[in-house]
């Protein structure tokens, strides 16, 4: 049987992160915790093993500046096995799991972000698509934080871009109350970036609407999550992630914010 991490608070720590992908609508591009390393198979634990089913409203910023913000009712699941860990648009299979130590594979789908045929905005502009990306991370366990990092690229050949992430989430744990503040850096590469995050071609371009390059990107990214346990098999939470722009997002033609804010309220059902 494995071990499970000496670190308790952070047992606690992530239980209801996973409903922030619930679904396609969920764009929000941090990601809040090494959820698996903490999963037990009891009627006590905020993090259960197997799957857990609910639902959660989500509201958040839109990206671009012909989109409005919008108010998601939606349904969705989680799972947690014995190594592996699925999140709605993703999933990670640890490959190695100790008390100190963790390292996995990664794999997300990554929905589209701009139409055409949506806004009339966009008219001249390249749909930007679906793509399937994959990639390894690592977590340090530490008696304070889980401090992580992960790589991943697009494998589809849609944007041919990739991120690294740099994350650390700081739990506090009083009773079946989880408060935990996270932080981290998201690094996009150009053809990421470009792709998804504002740029724009020179194809694409006309007199309202400049060529744009974002270059490489460094997004830094703040979260805060909150969870309850109500029953044995019933869980609520709260959780919000800020992520501020890389200027040269932020300064992009299409791009109508200085950063990204989500904010989810979801209820869980333990099966």
């Amino acid at each position: 049987m494995r071990r499970q991490p000496h670190f308790a608070p952070a047992r606690f720590a992530t239980a209801f992160c996973p409903l922030l992908l619930l679904s396609s609508l969920a764009h929000a591009e941090v990601d809040l915790g090494s959820l698996e390393l903490f999963a037990k198979d009891n009627t006590t634990s905020p993090i259960p093993k197997g799957l857990v089913l609910g639902g959660a409203v989500i509201n958040g910023t839109a990206r671009y500046e012909a989109q409005k913000n919008e108010t998601y009712v939606i349904p969705g699941a989680f799972y947690f096995g014995n190594n592996l860990m699925y999140l709605g648009d993703r999933a990670r299979y640890y490959f190695h799991l100790d008390d100190t130590t963790a390292a996995y594979a990664y794999g997300r789908f990554r929905f589209g972000n701009l139409d055409p045929d949506d806004e009339d905005e966009f008219d001249g502009m390249d749909k930007r698509k679906s793509e399937f990306e994959a990639g390894v991370g690592g977590t340090l366990i530490t008696p304070y934080a889980l401090l992580s990092a992960r790589i991943s690229s697009d494998v589809t050949g849609r944007s041919n871009g990739q991120e690294l992430l740099l994350w650390a989430d700081f739990p506090i744990v009083k009773g079946k109350l989880l408060i935990m503040p996270g932080m981290g850096m998201m690094i996009r590469s150009s053809n990421m970036a470009n792709y998804y995050f504002g740029g724009i071609s020179k194809n694409e371009a006309t007199a309202s609407r400049p060529a744009w390059d974002t270059g490489t990107t460094f997004s830094p990214m703040t979260a805060l999550i909150t969870s309850y346990r109500f029953s044995s098999k019933w869980v609520g939470m709260f959780a919000a992630n800020y992520e501020f722009y890389d200027k040269d997002i932020a300064d992009s033609p299409i791009v109508q914010h200085n950063g990204e804010l989500y904010a989810t309220v979801a209820v869980g059902y333990i099966w």
